[in-house]
């Protein structure tokens, strides 16, 4: 490929942006619906404890991630890292996994926001929603990557502004200024609060608190567009995690403080018990059901555009380096992935119409296959950090030359694989308990992780590839990416 007369990636992300993305790839139902079912299970102090523990793993995560993006900043990151420092055919399982992963999952958001719609339209076609939706994000992302930029820039301030007031609104309930009489600690004392369940719920919960921060590396998919890789990188990574564990953390003690665990209300996923609405509903704040629903729109439609943006970006460098076919690696004049982006969108589309014939069971296999990739995804991260550092000593390399450089290496990723790996491995444990194994349950939660095997191992056997040696690791940059 000439690569002075084709069209390369637009570098046009700024700090500003690469921070939101990230930002905005974490906070999302997760956290404004399925946070108050997660206390409902393991009480407030058990799921501090989880979220906090999480947060660790994802911060080493994210070092390891930064330290790699800031000296090679590629859009295929998760691939071409594995390729590079550990094998060529796990890179290739690594790439597809990633792509697949972000590609159901924007099937999935077309199917929430058809349920969020339906609580002001409930008489209208699903399919007009889920259309408009799809048209909106293929739009944001076809036209320039700056475009995608700014409009996840803004879907994440909102999400953000939300977060912010919910916490100041609380932090005032908690302490009597508003809604009444104070509130204090009185909450984590009822049952056996603060730990409800003991350490297995938390366990529990480990699983809901890796879902939610899973898009925090979206950062190291963008860093191939982003207009300063060495500093933004490493600025948008110190940012993002303390801000993320901040949200979480503090939004998460407001909900314990204000409502009980024991309430049944938190159980229910539903954006009229979503406890931010509770909450804000308690404060006197006018329709808060519906400014709830409001937002968490705006968190689907975030999730979805990441979604399209992450895995047309996979799909391009699985192209360009000749693992998926050729057509896919075109660009268009403004450096956009069109023909990958088109593929991506068709996808979605297929696995979302999935749902409506039928009973959608092959919707919810894909989806459960799909939650296990993001995990999967930071195992290869984790892993192949492990070796990137381990080879660039290998070949008598200045660790002071690498723009960023990760802290408490190799315990970082090897923490972090390890913590990943019970995630994995534990995350539907009460099928395996009670006497009596639940074999359907079980094959539904894990259905990803034998896909991944599969892929991976069938390109190592039918390519041959091998380990790639510590001093034949390749750290060349000058590739104009």
């Amino acid at each position: 490929m000439d690569n002075q007369q084709e069209p390369q990636l637009k570098r046009k992300l700024k700090s500003r942006h690469l921070s939101m993305i990230s930002l905005g790839g974490t906070i999302g139902t997760g956290l404004f619906l399925a946070s108050g079912g997660a206390i409902h299970t393991a009480g407030p102090g058990g799921v501090i404890v989880a979220y906090l523990l999480i947060g660790i793993m994802v911060y080493f995560l994210m070092t390891s991630l930064a330290e790699m993006a800031a000296f090679m900043p590629v859009s295929g990151t998760f691939s071409t890292y594995a390729s590079r420092f550990v094998d060529p055919s796990l890179g290739f399982a690594l790439g597809w996994n990633y792509w697949y992963n972000w590609a159901i999952t924007i099937a999935a958001e077309l199917s929430a926001v058809t349920i969020i719609m339906k609580f002001w339209f409930p008489h209208t076609p699903s399919l007009i929603w889920s259309s408009i939706c799809l048209v909106i994000m293929f739009l944001l992302n076809y036209l320039s990557v700056k475009g995608f930029g700014e409009a996840e820039f803004w879907f994440s301030l909102i999400k953000v502004i939300t977060v912010i007031v919910f916490i100041i609104t609380g932090f005032l309930m908690i302490f009597g200024i508003m809604g009444g009489e104070p509130v204090g600690f009185k909450n984590f004392t009822v049952g056996d609060a603060p730990f409800h369940g003991g350490f297995m719920s938390m366990l529990g919960i480990f699983m809901a608190a890796g879902f939610s921060f899973q898009g925090t590396e979206l950062l190291g998919v963008a860093a191939g567009e982003s207009d300063d890789p060495e500093k933004s990188i490493p600025k948008a990574v110190r940012q993002v995690f303390w801000r993320i564990l901040l949200f979480y953390i503090l939004a998460i003690l407001v909900i314990g403080l204000l409502i009980p665990y024991t309430d049944k209300n938190l159980a229910m996923e539903d954006v009229a018990m979503s406890p931010f609405t509770i909450i804000f509903d308690k404060a006197g704040i006018a329709f808060a059901a519906s400014v709830m629903n409001a937002i968490i729109l705006t968190a689907v439609l975030s999730a979805g555009n990441s979604g399209m943006y992450a895995s047309t970006r996979m799909l391009w460098d699985l192209a360009r380096d000749g693992k998926a076919p050729k057509f896919l690696a075109k660009l268009n004049k403004n450096g956009v992935p069109v023909n990958a982006l088109i593929v991506t969108s068709l996808v979605g589309t297929i696995a979302f119409l999935a749902s409506f014939f039928g009973d959608g069971v092959v919707y919810v296999w894909l989806l459960n296959a799909s939650g296990m990739s993001g995990f999967i995804a930071w195992l290869g991260i984790a892993i192949s950090h492990y070796r990137f550092r381990k080879a660039y000593v290998a070949q008598g390399r200045d660790l002071n030359d690498l723009p960023y450089r990760s802290r408490l290496f190799p315990f970082g990723p090897i923490f972090a694989f390890i913590l990943c790996a019970i995630v994995i491995l534990g995350q539907n444990y009460s099928s395996f308990l009670g006497g009596h194994i639940d074999w359907t349950s079980i094959l539904i939660s894990y259905i990803g992780l034998p896909l991944f095997i599969i892929v991976w191992l069938s390109y190592k056997f039918i390519k041959k590839t091998k380990i790639v040696p510590l001093e034949e690791c390749d750290f060349s940059t000058n590739k104009n990416y």
